[in-house]
Parts: C-alpha cells; sequence; structure tokens
C-alpha cells in the first residue's frame, strides 16, 4: 500500500465516484487505476492524499464488503 500526495499524479488518472455518493455528494471516495494499482481518495479533497493499493487487495475488500 502507498499513499502520497503525489503519487500518482491525479492528471493521469480518471476517477470515479461511488455508485452509493448520491446527488448531494456527501461523504464519498472516489476511485481511479493507474500502473496496475487501485487509487483511492475523498471526492472532497481531489488534490489530497491518495491511498495506492493492488487491484487483488481492491478485490478482496469490494468482495468483502459486497454483503453490507
Amino acid at each position: 500500500m502507498n499513499t502520497g500526495e503525489s503519487f500518482p499524479p491525479s492528471s493521469e488518472a480518471t476517477w470515479f465516484k461511488s455508485s452509493y455518493s448520491g446527488a448531494e455528494g456527501g461523504e464519498c471516495v472516489e476511485i481511479a487505476e493507474a500502473h496496475g494499482e487501485v487509487l483511492i481518495r475523498d471526492s472532497k479533497r481531489t488534490r489530497g492524499p491518495v491511498l495506492a493499493v493492488g487491484a487483488e487487495a481492491w478485490a478482496g475488500f469490494v468482495e468483502m464488503t459486497a454483503g453490507r
């Protein structure tokens, strides 16, 4: 797992907002794929820190939370 404000630059990624965020935004995350990793950021702080996890770790997270 990597964290950092410039890994990779946001301009290199296409970000997608969570389908659970609703029309008002609220407390949301956005994800993107870059360099074989899944990038995660706060949708309200698009220039803030980015969390990068491997695709396998992301798939495990999605599988674990799918039933909730």
